[in-house]
């Protein structure tokens, strides 16, 4: 039987990316100790600043960059991948919000963000250029799927529904979940909506207040929540079994039964 440990690292990154790597390193070497294998970090885990500013683009940093790097040399003294955000260099004035899943010998999957957070009074599009549609990016370990999006794609349902027919064991979400009146309520009934309606796992790791919800969580295929996170810093691990999500989709069929597929829209 296939299980692997997955933990969602809840803390708040900074302006410094030295000191964000070093936080990540704490929380990766306890969610190892805790016996996870994959650990998901939040959002803008490489550089954040509220409100964004002239500095995203002058701390915005390549994919084989030292962030990335940062993150494949701890992966490799743990054993472990970790799924975090990275403020990536972008191809003119504004910059990429992407994730980047990193083993020992470098990215397994890259995703950059396709739904900006252009809502409840913000313009995450002034600062940063979407991510192009492109296949699902996904990674496998221990003989189980993993797919990625990011915070804004949570209200999207067709975002987790392609990685569904990619074949996904568990949708893996960074997040930065901006605070306002019932976010938590829809944080909470999104995540087990999208772990519900795909039969799926889902692992999802906030910011913490005042930039945050916090909350972060790891949640079943029938969206049922395994571990959580509160307010402040800290682990949520749940141990994710191939062989659950195969009994619930052979007692839910839906993924077999649905009449429509995704098409995207340009």
């Amino acid at each position: 039987m296939s299980e692997i440990g997955v933990a969602a690292a809840q803390f708040g990154p900074v302006a410094d990316e030295a000191a964000n790597l070093e936080r990540i390193r704490e929380l990766a070497t306890q969610a190892a100790g805790r016996g996870a294998r994959v650990v998901v970090l939040p959002e803008y885990s490489s550089y954040f600043v509220d409100p964004f500013d002239d500095t995203l683009a002058a701390h915005a940093q390549s994919v084989d960059g030292p962030f990335v790097a940062g993150l494949r040399d701890l992966a490799a003294s743990l054993d472990q991948v970790l799924v975090a955000g990275l403020l990536e260099q972008g191809s003119g004035e504004r910059v990429r919000n992407t994730v980047v899943a990193v083993g020992a010998d470098g990215p397994l999957a890259t995703y950059r963000k396709a739904h900006l957070y252009d809502a409840f009074g913000q313009r995450e599009s002034d600062r940063v250029e979407p991510g192009e549609l492109t296949a699902p990016e996904t990674f496998d370990l221990d003989g189980l799927r993993f797919g990625l999006v990011t915070c804004y794609d949570l209200r999207f349902p067709e975002s987790t529904r392609v990685l569904a027919d990619a074949g996904v064991t568990a949708v893996l979400m960074p997040a930065q979940w901006v605070r306002g009146p019932l976010k938590e309520d829809h944080w909470a009934t999104l995540i087990a909506a999208r772990a519900i309606e795909n039969t799926c796992y889902v692992a999802a790791a906030d910011h913490p207040p005042k930039y945050g919800i916090g909350l972060s969580r790891v949640v079943d295929p029938q969206g049922v929540t395994l571990a959580g996170v509160g307010a402040g810093d800290g682990l949520a691990v749940g141990f994710l079994v191939a062989d659950e999500v195969r009994r619930v989709r052979e007692r839910n069929p839906a993924l077999e039964l649905r009449r429509y597929r995704v098409v995207p829209r340009g």
